[in-house]
């Protein structure tokens, strides 16, 4: 189908383009911005006039618990809830049920999502089978598959020897390892270590957690030469770190989550189930560290950490509540929000959920590593239109994902988050268009 999209404000971030201007798209491409040619004649055009025309945004980290927890989110519900809230590329960690340790069930995971066309989907695969820690997968098989890295999601690796193989493998044949920083003795709490834990009488888990695992890791990279990728980072100690490992030349990268980047222990008030979090919320301090990393590029990208959770499980007492929240709705209006405290321009807030997560995928992005994350001629049609001055409130009827908690909703009232996604256009076809802007399209 042949789109115009008229007469919005066009921000690529990895080109520095900002101007108001048309886009033009057919079978799937961007054919011109700016000046469209006389001859092309749209099926359909999208009024774009006071909204801006983005690439569609990349999540890092989003659970879609299918197969083996649907009860908690179907494949079609998290992909059109990401349709939704802009996003148009997402990284889903191997610890679905079975997880993601064969090349079968990869490839039936990647059919599913081309059928529904709402998202594009590139899973990570096991590094170890059944997430167990010991033997490790066949990673090559796994990349033939479709896995663009491989990673034990929120399963500590206890034994340092298999990690060492796992990365020496890795580093010979250019994959990326993706690893959560958790020391596997230290991180058994169910809240950050703390003044705020201490008054509630909850287990705590240490910064010191986070930054052993840290150090393990470097000293292994460094051993390696394998490429890192280091998921939510909690603490401000680590970042510190990662800023010394990037100063040092370590091929490390490394984001956080939105819940971490705006919420602190404080948050979890008395008891609030919706604030069980992995990692755990710290102190503002933590908080405060994390935000200035992301905007100096200590940290690469943000995430929505995206995990829906069945409703009776998140009602149970804190400590015993499944920990995760709904957050690939909110990933635009959070980076908006963080980006408006930072006092960044909306170009460089948009390049923390598009480039710049484009660039921590690399070449495991194939062909699409050239365009994706980007608005440019020629390039794949991810397009993410939004209103930058509407702002809508987080509720659980307004979520399109099948989980309805998040930290940011509340039952009738939520926080208001700037930017509304009016489409999103996955390969230059709607995957979602906002009801109450339909009549801007014809």
């Amino acid at each position: 189908m042949k789109i115009l999209i008229r007469n919005g404000r066009v921000i690529d971030p990895a080109s520095g383009r900002d101007e108001i201007a048309d886009v033009a798209i057919a079978a799937g491409r961007i054919t011109a911005i700016g000046s469209v040619p006389h001859d092309f004649e749209p099926q359909r055009v999208i009024d774009a006039t006071g909204l801006v025309v983005a690439p569609g945004l990349v999540d890092l980290a989003a659970r879609l618990r299918e197969p083996g927890h649907e009860h908690e989110g179907m494949l079609e519900s998290e992909l059109n809830a990401a349709a939704a809230g802009g996003v148009t590329s997402l990284v889903c960690p191997p610890d679905t049920d079975p997880p993601l340790d064969e090349p079968g069930l990869v490839d039936m995971l990647k059919f599913r999502a081309r059928k529904l066309s709402l998202c594009r989907l590139f899973p990570l695969g096991a590094l170890t089978r059944g997430l167990a820690g010991e033997a490790l997968t066949e990673m090559a098989e796994l990349t033939e598959s479709g896995c663009v890295g491989f990673s034990q999601a929120d399963v500590a690796l206890r034994d340092t020897q298999v990690l060492l193989r796992a990365l020496q493998y890795a580093a010979t044949f250019g994959y990326t390892v993706w690893l959560r920083p958790q020391d596997a003795w230290l991180g058994k709490g169910v809240a950050a270590s703390g003044a705020v834990a201490t008054r509630l009488g909850l287990s705590g888990v240490p910064v010191a957690a986070e930054t052993v695992a840290l150090h393990t890791i470097f000293e292994l990279v460094r051993a390696t030469g394998c490429r890192v990728h280091l998921c939510r980072l909690s603490s401000a100690a680590g970042v510190a770190l990662v800023r010394a490992a990037k100063a040092e030349g370590l091929p490390v990268t490394a984001d956080v989550s939105i819940n971490s980047l705006h919420l602190t222990d404080v948050d979890i008030g008395f008891f609030n189930p919706a604030m069980r979090l992995v990692p755990p919320l710290r102190q503002s301090a933590d908080r405060d560290a994390l935000r200035a990393g992301l905007a100096d590029g200590t940290l690469d990208a943000l995430v929505s950490d995206h995990t829906p959770v069945e409703g009776d499980l998140k009602t149970l007492p804190f400590g015993e509540a499944e920990p995760g929240a709904t957050g690939l709705e909110l990933l635009l209006g959070l980076a908006l929000k963080w980006g408006a405290d930072t006092g960044l321009s909306l170009a460089d807030t948009l390049a923390r959920v598009t480039s710049r997560p484009v660039a921590v995928l690399g070449d495991a992005l194939g062909s699409l590593a050239s365009s994706a994350g980007r608005l440019v001629e020629g390039g794949v049609a991810d397009v993410c239109v939004f209103d930058p001055d509407a702002t809508w409130a987080v509720t659980p009827q307004a979520l399109a994902s099948q989980g309805k908690h998040t930290p940011f909703a509340f039952a009738s009232t939520g926080m208001a988050l700037p930017g509304v996604v009016v489409a999103t256009l996955v390969a230059g076809t709607v995957a979602f268009e906002a009801r109450e802007h339909a009549a801007l399209a014809r």
